[in-house]
Protein backbone atom coordinates (compact mmCIF):
# COMPACT_ATOMS: atom_id res chain seq x y z
CA UNK A 1 0.00 0.00 0.00
CA UNK A 2 2.88 1.99 1.06
CA UNK A 3 4.90 1.47 -2.15
CA UNK A 4 1.71 2.76 -4.25
CA UNK A 5 1.09 6.16 -2.15
CA UNK A 6 4.74 6.70 -3.17
CA UNK A 7 4.73 6.21 -6.85
CA UNK A 8 3.23 9.04 -8.31
CA UNK A 9 5.74 11.29 -6.02
CA UNK A 10 8.84 9.59 -7.84
CA UNK A 11 7.48 9.50 -11.46
CA UNK A 12 6.87 13.56 -10.35
CA UNK A 13 10.47 13.67 -9.39
CA UNK A 14 11.57 11.99 -12.37
CA UNK A 15 9.69 13.96 -14.63
CA UNK A 16 11.08 17.05 -12.98
CA UNK A 17 14.19 15.99 -12.87
CA UNK A 18 14.16 16.77 -8.96
CA UNK A 19 18.08 15.53 -8.57
CA UNK A 20 17.92 16.75 -4.85
CA UNK A 21 14.88 14.97 -3.94
CA UNK A 22 15.87 11.34 -5.84
CA UNK A 23 19.53 11.60 -4.55
CA UNK A 24 17.58 12.32 -0.84
CA UNK A 25 15.13 9.43 -1.79
CA UNK A 26 17.83 7.37 -2.34
CA UNK A 27 19.68 8.19 0.36
CA UNK A 28 17.68 8.41 3.08
CA UNK A 29 15.93 5.23 3.82
CA UNK A 30 16.78 1.42 4.60
CA UNK A 31 18.24 -0.12 1.20
CA UNK A 32 15.83 -3.03 1.40
CA UNK A 33 12.47 -0.22 1.85
CA UNK A 34 14.10 1.88 -0.96
CA UNK A 35 13.79 -0.85 -3.74
CA UNK A 36 10.55 -2.19 -2.11
CA UNK A 37 9.33 1.96 -2.95
CA UNK A 38 10.79 1.70 -6.24
CA UNK A 39 8.97 -1.68 -7.23
CA UNK A 40 6.53 -0.24 -9.00
CA UNK A 41 8.92 1.86 -11.26
CA UNK A 42 8.93 0.60 -14.93
CA UNK A 43 12.49 -0.57 -15.35
CA UNK A 44 13.61 2.56 -17.63
CA UNK A 45 12.24 4.38 -14.17
CA UNK A 46 13.73 2.34 -11.78
CA UNK A 47 17.06 2.57 -13.60
CA UNK A 48 16.92 6.34 -13.78
CA UNK A 49 16.21 6.69 -9.95
CA UNK A 50 19.45 4.34 -8.92
CA UNK A 51 21.73 6.84 -10.57
CA UNK A 52 20.99 9.31 -8.03
CA UNK A 53 22.57 7.38 -5.78
CA UNK A 54 26.18 6.70 -4.73
CA UNK A 55 27.74 3.48 -6.24
CA UNK A 56 27.59 1.41 -3.16
CA UNK A 57 24.66 2.60 -2.09
CA UNK A 58 23.44 1.85 -5.62
CA UNK A 59 24.76 -1.48 -5.70
CA UNK A 60 23.07 -1.95 -2.14
CA UNK A 61 20.21 -1.06 -3.10
CA UNK A 62 19.83 -3.24 -6.25
CA UNK A 63 20.60 -6.44 -4.42
CA UNK A 64 17.16 -6.10 -2.77
CA UNK A 65 15.61 -6.37 -5.79
CA UNK A 66 13.85 -9.75 -7.35
CA UNK A 67 16.88 -11.83 -9.17
CA UNK A 68 14.59 -12.19 -12.25
CA UNK A 69 14.83 -8.21 -12.27
CA UNK A 70 18.20 -7.66 -11.57
CA UNK A 71 18.97 -9.63 -14.54
CA UNK A 72 16.44 -7.98 -16.98
CA UNK A 73 17.93 -4.67 -15.86
CA UNK A 74 21.72 -5.74 -16.61
CA UNK A 75 20.48 -7.09 -19.60
CA UNK A 76 18.75 -4.12 -21.27
CA UNK A 77 20.20 -0.46 -19.39
CA UNK A 78 23.36 1.09 -20.64
CA UNK A 79 26.39 -0.89 -20.61
CA UNK A 80 28.21 1.17 -18.96
CA UNK A 81 26.29 2.20 -16.45
CA UNK A 82 26.05 -1.76 -15.36
CA UNK A 83 29.23 -2.22 -15.80
CA UNK A 84 29.78 0.63 -12.95
CA UNK A 85 26.84 -1.11 -10.72
CA UNK A 86 28.45 -4.72 -11.22
CA UNK A 87 31.73 -3.43 -9.89
CA UNK A 88 30.08 -2.71 -6.93
CA UNK A 89 28.30 -5.61 -5.91
CA UNK A 90 29.90 -8.37 -4.24
CA UNK A 91 31.86 -10.89 -6.16
CA UNK A 92 29.62 -14.30 -5.79
CA UNK A 93 26.63 -11.92 -6.74
CA UNK A 94 27.84 -10.60 -9.29
CA UNK A 95 29.37 -13.45 -11.19
CA UNK A 96 26.18 -15.42 -10.23
CA UNK A 97 24.10 -12.59 -12.15
CA UNK A 98 26.15 -12.69 -15.07
CA UNK A 99 26.01 -16.61 -15.28
CA UNK A 100 22.38 -15.16 -16.36
CA UNK A 101 23.54 -12.80 -19.07
CA UNK A 102 23.31 -13.83 -22.50
CA UNK A 103 27.16 -14.09 -24.41
CA UNK A 104 26.65 -10.97 -26.14
CA UNK A 105 25.72 -9.12 -23.58
CA UNK A 106 29.00 -10.34 -21.29
CA UNK A 107 30.91 -9.80 -23.59
CA UNK A 108 29.73 -6.00 -23.98
CA UNK A 109 29.96 -5.56 -19.95
CA UNK A 110 33.45 -7.41 -18.95
CA UNK A 111 35.65 -5.15 -21.32
CA UNK A 112 34.37 -1.98 -19.50
CA UNK A 113 35.28 -3.39 -15.99
CA UNK A 114 38.32 -3.24 -14.12
CA UNK A 115 41.41 -5.76 -15.46
CA UNK A 116 41.12 -7.07 -11.76
CA UNK A 117 37.39 -6.99 -11.45
CA UNK A 118 37.60 -9.15 -15.39
CA UNK A 119 40.35 -11.74 -14.10
CA UNK A 120 38.01 -12.69 -10.73
CA UNK A 121 34.71 -12.95 -12.43
CA UNK A 122 36.67 -15.08 -14.71
CA UNK A 123 37.97 -17.09 -12.19
CA UNK A 124 35.02 -18.00 -9.83
CA UNK A 125 32.87 -18.37 -13.29
CA UNK A 126 35.33 -21.76 -14.23
CA UNK A 127 34.42 -23.40 -10.96
CA UNK A 128 31.57 -25.87 -11.53
CA UNK A 129 27.84 -25.25 -10.54
CA UNK A 130 27.08 -26.47 -7.02
CA UNK A 131 30.22 -26.26 -5.47
CA UNK A 132 32.32 -24.55 -2.99
CA UNK A 133 34.07 -22.39 -5.98
CA UNK A 134 30.56 -21.20 -7.36
CA UNK A 135 29.01 -19.78 -4.12
CA UNK A 136 32.69 -18.24 -2.63
CA UNK A 137 33.22 -14.55 -2.68
CA UNK A 138 36.89 -13.90 -2.94
CA UNK A 139 36.29 -10.51 -1.17
CA UNK A 140 38.24 -11.76 1.93
CA UNK A 141 39.99 -10.18 5.17
CA UNK A 142 44.00 -11.91 4.71
CA UNK A 143 46.63 -10.54 7.04
CA UNK A 144 49.78 -11.40 8.17
CA UNK A 145 50.39 -13.53 10.98
CA UNK A 146 53.64 -11.26 12.36
CA UNK A 147 51.04 -8.53 12.49
CA UNK A 148 50.10 -6.41 15.77
CA UNK A 149 46.94 -5.63 17.11
CA UNK A 150 47.14 -2.18 16.38
CA UNK A 151 48.64 -2.99 12.65
CA UNK A 152 46.14 -5.30 12.10
CA UNK A 153 43.47 -2.66 12.90
CA UNK A 154 45.03 -0.47 10.65
CA UNK A 155 44.90 -2.67 7.89
CA UNK A 156 41.77 -3.93 8.33
CA UNK A 157 40.84 -0.33 7.89
CA UNK A 158 42.02 -0.25 4.57
CA UNK A 159 40.38 -3.34 3.36
CA UNK A 160 37.35 -2.59 4.68
CA UNK A 161 35.78 -1.18 2.06
CA UNK A 162 36.37 -4.01 -0.34
CA UNK A 163 35.37 -6.52 1.69
CA UNK A 164 31.73 -8.33 2.16
CA UNK A 165 32.38 -9.36 5.96
CA UNK A 166 34.24 -9.00 8.76
CA UNK A 167 33.05 -11.26 10.96
CA UNK A 168 36.98 -13.29 10.72
CA UNK A 169 39.96 -12.46 9.81
CA UNK A 170 42.45 -15.24 8.29
CA UNK A 171 46.23 -15.04 9.04
CA UNK A 172 48.15 -16.46 6.00
CA UNK A 173 51.55 -16.12 4.77
CA UNK A 174 53.26 -14.69 1.97
CA UNK A 175 51.78 -17.50 -0.28
CA UNK A 176 48.80 -16.96 1.10
CA UNK A 177 48.27 -20.29 2.13
CA UNK A 178 45.77 -20.35 5.71
CA UNK A 179 47.39 -20.37 8.82
CA UNK A 180 44.65 -19.90 11.43
CA UNK A 181 41.67 -17.40 12.30
CA UNK A 182 41.02 -14.54 14.48
CA UNK A 183 37.91 -13.48 15.30
CA UNK A 184 36.82 -9.33 15.10
CA UNK A 185 35.76 -9.67 18.64
CA UNK A 186 39.02 -11.45 19.83
CA UNK A 187 40.57 -8.69 17.79
CA UNK A 188 38.80 -6.03 19.51
CA UNK A 189 39.29 -7.58 23.09
CA UNK A 190 42.98 -7.41 22.21
CA UNK A 191 43.17 -3.75 22.07
CA UNK A 192 44.42 -3.35 25.63
CA UNK A 193 47.54 -5.20 24.15
CA UNK A 194 48.07 -3.79 21.47
CA UNK A 195 51.55 -5.65 20.63
CA UNK A 196 50.31 -8.84 20.61
CA UNK A 197 50.64 -10.24 17.27
CA UNK A 198 47.94 -12.40 15.32
CA UNK A 199 50.22 -15.14 15.29
CA UNK A 200 49.73 -15.22 18.94
CA UNK A 201 46.00 -15.69 19.19
CA UNK A 202 45.13 -17.37 16.24
CA UNK A 203 42.91 -20.58 16.15
CA UNK A 204 45.19 -22.92 13.90
CA UNK A 205 42.22 -25.88 13.97
CA UNK A 206 40.05 -24.21 11.29
CA UNK A 207 36.90 -25.82 9.79
CA UNK A 208 37.56 -24.88 5.65
CA UNK A 209 35.77 -26.06 2.81
CA UNK A 210 37.41 -27.69 -0.52
CA UNK A 211 37.15 -25.70 -3.86
CA UNK A 212 35.73 -28.29 -5.14
CA UNK A 213 33.28 -29.52 -2.57
CA UNK A 214 29.85 -29.97 -2.89
CA UNK A 215 27.95 -27.00 -1.97
CA UNK A 216 25.36 -29.41 0.19
CA UNK A 217 28.38 -30.38 2.53
CA UNK A 218 29.61 -26.66 2.62
CA UNK A 219 26.05 -25.83 4.47
CA UNK A 220 26.10 -28.86 6.92
CA UNK A 221 29.57 -27.80 8.16
CA UNK A 222 28.16 -24.23 8.30
CA UNK A 223 25.54 -25.10 10.27
CA UNK A 224 26.88 -28.10 12.49
CA UNK A 225 29.94 -25.55 13.58
CA UNK A 226 27.61 -22.65 13.97
CA UNK A 227 29.51 -20.64 11.68
CA UNK A 228 28.95 -16.95 10.18
CA UNK A 229 31.40 -17.85 7.33
CA UNK A 230 33.46 -20.50 5.93
CA UNK A 231 36.99 -19.76 4.62
CA UNK A 232 37.45 -22.21 0.50
CA UNK A 233 40.83 -23.65 0.33
CA UNK A 234 42.54 -25.43 -2.74
CA UNK A 235 44.58 -28.87 -2.54
CA UNK A 236 47.57 -27.04 -1.10
CA UNK A 237 45.43 -25.02 1.52
CA UNK A 238 45.28 -21.93 -0.21
CA UNK A 239 43.13 -19.27 0.75
CA UNK A 240 40.54 -18.73 -2.19
CA UNK A 241 37.71 -17.45 -0.34
CA UNK A 242 35.05 -17.54 2.01
CA UNK A 243 31.58 -18.79 1.85
CA UNK A 244 28.83 -16.10 4.17
CA UNK A 245 26.05 -17.32 6.21
CA UNK A 246 23.40 -16.01 4.01
CA UNK A 247 24.64 -17.73 1.04
CA UNK A 248 24.42 -20.91 3.20
CA UNK A 249 21.07 -19.94 3.56
CA UNK A 250 20.17 -19.68 -0.09
CA UNK A 251 21.96 -23.26 -0.20
CA UNK A 252 19.54 -24.65 2.08
CA UNK A 253 16.44 -23.11 0.73
CA UNK A 254 17.85 -24.49 -2.90
CA UNK A 255 18.42 -27.48 -1.48
CA UNK A 256 14.79 -27.95 0.33
CA UNK A 257 12.93 -26.94 -2.59
CA UNK A 258 14.63 -29.60 -4.92
CA UNK A 259 13.85 -32.44 -2.26
CA UNK A 260 10.46 -31.10 -1.48
CA UNK A 261 9.65 -31.07 -5.48
CA UNK A 262 11.32 -34.86 -6.22
CA UNK A 263 9.03 -36.15 -3.30
CA UNK A 264 6.26 -34.53 -5.20
CA UNK A 265 7.51 -36.85 -7.83
CA UNK A 266 8.75 -33.24 -10.11
CA UNK A 267 11.85 -32.83 -11.70
CA UNK A 268 13.36 -29.39 -9.83
CA UNK A 269 12.55 -26.06 -11.27
CA UNK A 270 15.44 -23.79 -12.37
CA UNK A 271 12.95 -21.05 -11.90
CA UNK A 272 10.12 -19.20 -10.19
CA UNK A 273 6.58 -21.13 -10.65
CA UNK A 274 5.29 -18.34 -11.95
CA UNK A 275 8.25 -17.89 -14.94
CA UNK A 276 9.34 -21.05 -16.03
CA UNK A 277 7.83 -21.84 -19.12
CA UNK A 278 4.58 -23.99 -19.13
CA UNK A 279 5.66 -26.82 -22.10
CA UNK A 280 9.25 -26.84 -19.63
CA UNK A 281 6.62 -26.99 -16.43
CA UNK A 282 4.75 -29.61 -18.68
CA UNK A 283 7.70 -31.85 -19.13
CA UNK A 284 9.50 -31.94 -15.82
CA UNK A 285 5.88 -32.74 -14.20
CA UNK A 286 5.19 -35.00 -17.47
CA UNK A 287 8.62 -37.15 -17.28
CA UNK A 288 7.31 -38.19 -14.05
CA UNK A 289 3.94 -38.95 -14.74
CA UNK A 290 4.74 -41.26 -17.47
CA UNK A 291 6.99 -43.32 -15.39
CA UNK A 292 4.43 -43.80 -12.42
CA UNK A 293 1.79 -44.08 -15.05
CA UNK A 294 3.51 -47.25 -16.70
CA UNK A 295 3.64 -48.55 -12.49
CA UNK A 296 0.31 -48.11 -12.24
CA UNK A 297 -0.56 -50.64 -15.47
CA UNK A 298 1.36 -53.09 -13.58
CA UNK A 299 -0.59 -52.69 -10.78
CA UNK A 300 -3.80 -53.23 -13.41
CA UNK A 301 -1.71 -56.56 -15.11
CA UNK A 302 -1.52 -57.86 -11.50
CA UNK A 303 -5.32 -57.45 -10.84
CA UNK A 304 -5.89 -59.01 -14.26
CA UNK A 305 -3.40 -62.10 -13.59
CA UNK A 306 -5.91 -62.79 -10.67
CA UNK A 307 -8.54 -62.52 -12.58
CA UNK A 308 -9.73 -65.96 -11.53
CA UNK A 309 -10.18 -65.40 -7.99
CA UNK A 310 -11.30 -61.63 -7.77
CA UNK A 311 -14.69 -63.39 -9.82
CA UNK A 312 -14.99 -66.00 -7.30
CA UNK A 313 -14.70 -64.05 -4.30
CA UNK A 314 -16.26 -60.89 -5.63
CA UNK A 315 -16.46 -59.42 -2.03
CA UNK A 316 -12.62 -59.00 -2.08
CA UNK A 317 -13.30 -56.50 -5.19
CA UNK A 318 -14.90 -53.92 -2.60
CA UNK A 319 -11.09 -53.92 -0.53
CA UNK A 320 -8.66 -53.27 -3.08
CA UNK A 321 -8.79 -49.57 -2.54
CA UNK A 322 -8.35 -49.71 1.02
CA UNK A 323 -5.59 -52.66 0.61
CA UNK A 324 -3.77 -50.35 -1.93
CA UNK A 325 -3.78 -46.64 0.24
CA UNK A 326 -2.74 -47.93 3.30
CA UNK A 327 0.37 -49.76 2.05
CA UNK A 328 1.28 -46.77 -0.18
CA UNK A 329 0.12 -44.32 2.13
CA UNK A 330 2.40 -45.82 5.16
CA UNK A 331 5.59 -46.35 2.91
CA UNK A 332 4.84 -42.32 1.74
CA UNK A 333 5.25 -41.88 5.38
CA UNK A 334 8.37 -43.88 6.05
CA UNK A 335 9.81 -42.70 2.81
CA UNK A 336 9.42 -39.11 3.49
CA UNK A 337 10.48 -39.29 7.38
CA UNK A 338 13.85 -41.12 6.02
CA UNK A 339 14.47 -38.43 3.61
CA UNK A 340 14.22 -35.39 5.67
CA UNK A 341 16.48 -37.44 8.45
CA UNK A 342 19.18 -38.01 5.32
CA UNK A 343 19.02 -34.60 4.07
CA UNK A 344 19.30 -32.65 7.19
CA UNK A 345 21.62 -34.59 8.16
CA UNK A 346 20.11 -37.05 11.29
CA UNK A 347 20.79 -39.98 9.64
CA UNK A 348 23.56 -41.78 8.24
CA UNK A 349 23.09 -44.84 5.72
CA UNK A 350 25.46 -47.03 8.27
CA UNK A 351 22.43 -46.57 10.19
CA UNK A 352 20.12 -48.96 8.20
CA UNK A 353 19.65 -51.60 10.67
CA UNK A 354 18.22 -48.97 13.36
CA UNK A 355 16.17 -47.63 10.87
CA UNK A 356 14.59 -50.60 9.61
CA UNK A 357 14.24 -52.40 13.54
CA UNK A 358 12.01 -49.07 14.06
CA UNK A 359 10.19 -49.62 10.99
CA UNK A 360 9.27 -52.73 11.96
CA UNK A 361 7.64 -52.32 15.39
CA UNK A 362 6.03 -48.94 14.22
CA UNK A 363 4.28 -51.17 11.23
CA UNK A 364 3.14 -53.74 13.38
CA UNK A 365 1.91 -51.28 15.87
CA UNK A 366 0.29 -49.47 12.57
CA UNK A 367 -0.90 -52.39 11.45
CA UNK A 368 -2.28 -53.90 14.58
CA UNK A 369 -4.43 -50.72 14.90
CA UNK A 370 -5.87 -50.98 11.02
CA UNK A 371 -6.06 -54.32 11.30
CA UNK A 372 -8.89 -54.10 14.12
CA UNK A 373 -10.57 -51.79 12.15
CA UNK A 374 -10.18 -53.21 8.67
CA UNK A 375 -11.78 -56.75 10.41
CA UNK A 376 -14.89 -54.46 11.70
CA UNK A 377 -15.79 -53.49 8.57
CA UNK A 378 -14.91 -57.08 6.41
CA UNK A 379 -17.28 -59.24 8.93
CA UNK A 380 -19.90 -56.95 7.49
CA UNK A 381 -18.97 -57.59 3.33
CA UNK A 382 -17.53 -60.83 3.95
CA UNK A 383 -19.22 -64.69 3.43
CA UNK A 384 -18.42 -65.72 6.99
CA UNK A 385 -16.13 -64.12 9.62
CA UNK A 386 -13.06 -66.54 8.75
CA UNK A 387 -13.32 -65.10 5.40
CA UNK A 388 -12.81 -61.76 6.87
CA UNK A 389 -9.58 -62.25 8.41
CA UNK A 390 -8.11 -62.04 4.79
CA UNK A 391 -8.42 -58.08 4.85
CA UNK A 392 -6.64 -57.71 8.73
CA UNK A 393 -4.20 -59.88 7.48
CA UNK A 394 -3.53 -58.14 4.51
CA UNK A 395 -3.32 -54.93 5.73
CA UNK A 396 -1.08 -56.01 8.52
CA UNK A 397 1.37 -57.63 5.60
CA UNK A 398 1.20 -54.64 3.37
CA UNK A 399 1.72 -52.13 6.11
CA UNK A 400 4.80 -53.56 6.76
CA UNK A 401 6.36 -54.27 3.18
CA UNK A 402 5.26 -50.49 3.28
CA UNK A 403 7.09 -49.43 5.92
CA UNK A 404 10.16 -51.44 5.38
CA UNK A 405 10.56 -51.06 1.67
CA UNK A 406 9.45 -46.93 2.23
CA UNK A 407 12.62 -46.89 4.41
CA UNK A 408 15.13 -48.40 2.27
CA UNK A 409 14.73 -47.49 -1.06
CA UNK A 410 16.17 -43.40 -0.35
CA UNK A 411 19.20 -45.49 2.11
CA UNK A 412 19.64 -47.52 -1.11
CA UNK A 413 19.58 -44.29 -3.15
CA UNK A 414 21.39 -42.16 -0.72
CA UNK A 415 24.22 -45.75 -0.64
CA UNK A 416 24.49 -45.46 -4.46
CA UNK A 417 25.03 -41.90 -4.78
CA UNK A 418 22.24 -40.96 -5.96
CA UNK A 419 19.95 -38.29 -4.40
CA UNK A 420 17.35 -40.28 -2.15
CA UNK A 421 14.76 -37.55 -2.53
CA UNK A 422 14.04 -39.50 -6.45
CA UNK A 423 12.79 -42.01 -4.24
CA UNK A 424 9.55 -40.25 -4.17
CA UNK A 425 6.25 -40.61 -2.21
CA UNK A 426 4.62 -41.85 -5.73
CA UNK A 427 7.62 -44.46 -6.77
CA UNK A 428 7.36 -45.56 -3.91
CA UNK A 429 3.10 -46.07 -3.14
CA UNK A 430 3.78 -47.45 -6.95
CA UNK A 431 5.53 -50.32 -5.36
CA UNK A 432 4.33 -50.66 -3.16
CA UNK A 433 0.66 -50.74 -4.98
CA UNK A 434 1.83 -53.36 -6.92
CA UNK A 435 3.06 -55.79 -4.18
CA UNK A 436 0.11 -54.82 -1.96
CA UNK A 437 -2.56 -57.07 -4.70
CA UNK A 438 0.50 -59.79 -4.95
CA UNK A 439 0.15 -60.20 -1.18
CA UNK A 440 -3.80 -59.63 -1.03
CA UNK A 441 -4.36 -62.09 -3.26
CA UNK A 442 -2.10 -64.77 -2.25
CA UNK A 443 -2.96 -64.29 1.42
CA UNK A 444 -7.22 -64.66 -0.33
CA UNK A 445 -5.78 -67.96 -2.01
CA UNK A 446 -4.48 -69.40 1.19
CA UNK A 447 -7.33 -68.86 3.51
CA UNK A 448 -10.13 -69.56 0.96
Amino acid sequence: MVNTLLLPELREMLAESNTAELAEFCSALNAGRTAEFMEGLEDGDLWTVLQYAEPDRRAEIFGYFDEQRQVELLQTQNPKEVAELVDKIPSDDRVDLIQELTPDRVQAILPLLPVADRRDIQRLRSYEQGTAGALMTSEVAMLSESLTVAAALGELGKQSNELETIYYLYVVDDDSLLRGIVSTRQLVSSLSHPERTLGEMMETDVVVAEVDEDQESVAEKVERFNLLAIPVVDSGRQLLGIITHDDVIDVVREELTEDVHRIAAVEPLEEDYLRIGLLTLSWKRGIWLIILFFAALLTAFALEHYHTELSAYIWLVSFIPLIISAGGNSGSQSATLVITALTSGQLEVSDWRTVIRREIVVSLVLGSFLSVIGYGVAIFLAPTPFAALVIPSTLMAVIIVGCFFGALLPLIFQQLGLDPAMMSNPFVAGIVDIMGIVIYINIARAML
